[in-house]
């Protein structure tokens, strides 16, 4: 099986944490390093990883930090600050927790993410069987390599797939990550605008929809990359079956209770250090929105045990 080099993007080795560049591609594949906890919190804030990617850095730089003799608490309130909207303190708390049962923490952390990898795995498999022959595929953002991971699996059952893929402003994470991803595994892909989902659909050309989540409450509600909400909404108008690739739930009962992250307006005013929009007009960019249950074809859930 090959995997996108956005399936695990983060990797210890020695005293520094590997980090792939997502804001490096496509033009290249580079990795930065990250020291210390205080700088894998600083490339979570960058954006420098993203989905998948932030949940390993929090997991390696609690490990490093492990190694270092760095009190955990401290790591782990620096990390979980780092992007409000991702749950992060589910994550720290349960590594605390391991540490004050006297677990051998080292191996507990190392054993949940060979338990992560194969789930991730498993979830793509889950998805590729919702999959028919000839089907095109819309998708927004990016599942950290878990989109073509779909498609291979539906090559292996003799389907051929196609997708269309929103570019996602204004980060562009679906035309610079998703795109690259799915066309260097061989998949064809078509890049169509966020506002372009209506009259693509409208046009017949998407037969289902799969998005993942970065955060999802008890009832199901989830939260992603802001569009997201929209993009369901179409689905059950055009009745486009609506798939999300979900986390297991946090402690928040349900959407309305999800803090939504507000990114810095510049990152919506300006592209590549250039200011594009005139001068004294403001931005506002939340980076999520919440999904309500409701909108939701089936959770295809990532199976995690404490």
């Amino acid at each position: 099986m090959k995997y996108s080099p956005l399936f695990w993007p983060i990797g210890l080795k020695g005293s520094s944490i590997y980090i792939l560049d997502e804001t490096a591609l496509p033009q290249k594949i580079k990795y930065i390093k990250a020291r210390n906890y205080q700088q894998a919190a600083k490339a979570i804030r960058q954006m420098k990883t993203r989905a998948v990617g932030q949940v390993l850095l929090v997991f390696y730089a609690l490990l490093l930090s492990l190694r270092k003799k760095v009190p955990l608490k401290k790591v782990a309130r620096v990390l979980n600050a780092a992007r409000p909207t991702l749950p992060f303190k589910v994550l720290t708390d349960m590594v605390l927790d391991w540490q004050k049962q006297g677990l051998p923490l080292e191996k507990c952390i190392l054993g949940f993410l060979n338990t992560l990898r194969q789930k991730r795995i498993r979830q793509a498999e889950q998805a590729a069987a919702l999959i028919n022959d000839g089907d095109c595929i819309l998708t927004h953002c990016n599942v950290s390599g878990l989109m073509p991971l779909i498609g291979e699996f539906c090559r292996r059952q003799n389907k051929k797939i196609s997708f269309y893929v929103t570019e996602t402003r204004p980060y562009l994470q679906g035309m610079r990550l998703t795109a690259w991803e799915l066309q260097r595994s061989g998949f064809a892909v078509t890049v169509i605008c966020d506002n372009m989902v209506a009259e693509v659909m409208f046009e017949g050309k998407i037969d289902k929809v799969i998005v993942g989540a970065d955060h999802m409450s008890q009832n199901g509600d989830i939260a992603n990359k802001i569009g997201t909400y929209q993009i369901a909404i179409l689905a059950k108008a055009f009745n486009i079956p609506f798939y999300v690739l979900c986390p297991p739930p946090s402690r928040l009962k349900c959407g309305s209770q999800i803090k939504i992250e507000v990114r810095p307006d510049k990152e919506l005013l300006e592209f590549g250090g250039k200011r594009i929009a005139p001068a004294g007009v403001k931005g506002y960019y939340p980076a999520f929105d919440v999904t309500p249950a409701g909108f939701i074809t089936k959770h295809i859930y990532l199976e995690l045990s404490r």
